[in-house]
């Protein structure tokens, strides 16, 4: 099946087609005829499809929209064909679930793909956006730290230390994740996030594809990346930050693409939507009232990141010394729904 943007591309593609078969047959059964066409105009489409190449075509095409109406309403002309679009554009239903699948781009980096996302609907009566959140509760795939994958698309070494030190090419396939000081494992926390800010967007009006909807999934970060890469229009993933040596709240950022992966691909074309969703999220958060680190964001070398191919990032939205009840989750939920419409609405 097509995502809406391939459909669109194959329907106009259908009909320049047809315009031209048509203005051929009228050019051998009307020789005789002097009339001038007056209505001559070039159609340029250029569509960049999710997971497929960028269909570019460019043609001249007489009376379009007279071909067009013919299309929609299936008539036949004269000495053609009926032409009707066999493709249909994907409209995924509420609780489907998503697999990875091996056509898309990047997909045979993965080494753990045999879960699923779940996709939900917002209710119509929310004012329904058809816009898709990828909302991805970090950890949580039993074996995750036993398998690795690729650090970057193209094979080189990761630029910066984290959980995967700075020089590797490989990194756990998705790590196990701290614990919060009180002895709560970052997955549960992660997971109760998640569900938060998914009830928030689907009553505004959100789509929500949850990457983890339970306490396992077996998707590694590199299929939860690809995933979302064609099924939502960003991808958002929660964590707590680790390893930090701080014994109180440090508060949240998100994080960036170092200077170093700027040029490589798919980062060169995207890590500037990366930044702008990242900062819209943080001052979201800001408004709430809750802390923010530094800066509000920390140049850190992601396998997220460098595997996406739509607005993506990392939140850190505390450390293991945050508070973490559903109070303060839904504070943070709020903030983040902030940052996610002021997003989508510029």
């Amino acid at each position: 099946m097509l995502h809406r943007k391939q459909y669109r591309v194959a329907v106009r593609v259908t009909i320049m087609v047809l315009a031209l078969t048509l203005t051929a047959c009228g050019t051998q059964e009307n020789t005789g005829s002097t009339e001038s066409v007056k209505s001559t105009e070039t159609v340029e489409n250029t569509e960049t499809v999710k997971g497929t190449e960028t269909v570019e075509s460019t043609e001249t095409i007489e009376n379009v929209e007279i071909i067009e109406a013919m299309v929609s309403e299936s008539a036949a002309p004269q000495g053609t064909a009926n032409v009707t679009p066999q493709m249909q554009p994907v409209e995924y239903t509420n609780l489907q679930q998503i697999t990875l699948d091996s056509t898309w781009d990047y997909a045979d980096h993965s080494k753990i793909n045999t879960g699923a996302a779940v996709l939900y609907r917002a209710p119509e009566e929310s004012g329904r956006k058809g816009i898709v959140i990828g909302v991805n509760a970090g950890h949580g795939t039993v074996g995750g730290s036993k398998v690795k994958t690729l650090c970057h698309p193209d094979g080189s070494a990761k630029v910066t230390g984290g959980s995967t030190a700075a020089g590797a090419m490989e990194a756990a396939a998705v790590s196990g994740g701290m614990t919060f000081q009180d002895g709560t494992p970052e997955r549960e926390v992660t997971l109760r996030m998640a569900q938060i800010l998914r009830d928030k967007l689907l009553s505004s009006g959100y789509d929500v594809l949850m990457l983890r909807d339970s306490e396992d999934v077996q998707l590694d970060n590199v299929a939860r990346t690809v995933i979302c890469n064609n099924v939502a229009d960003c991808h958002i993933a929660l964590h707590w930050d680790s390893g930090d040596g701080k014994n109180y709240d440090k508060g949240c950022f998100y994080i960036s693409v170092p200077e170093a992966l700027k040029n490589m691909e798919p980062v060169a074309s995207h890590w500037q939507q990366h930044d702008t969703l990242g900062t819209d999220l943080v001052e979201g958060l800001r408004e709430q009232g809750a802390t923010i680190y530094g800066k509000g964001h920390m140049g850190i070398d992601l396998t997220q990141t460098s595997y996406s191919t739509i607005p993506s990032v990392d939140m850190e939205l505390g450390n293991a010394y945050s508070d973490h009840s559903d109070a303060a989750l839904r504070l943070l939920a709020e903030g983040l729904l902030s940052g996610i419409t002021a997003y989508f609405e510029q």
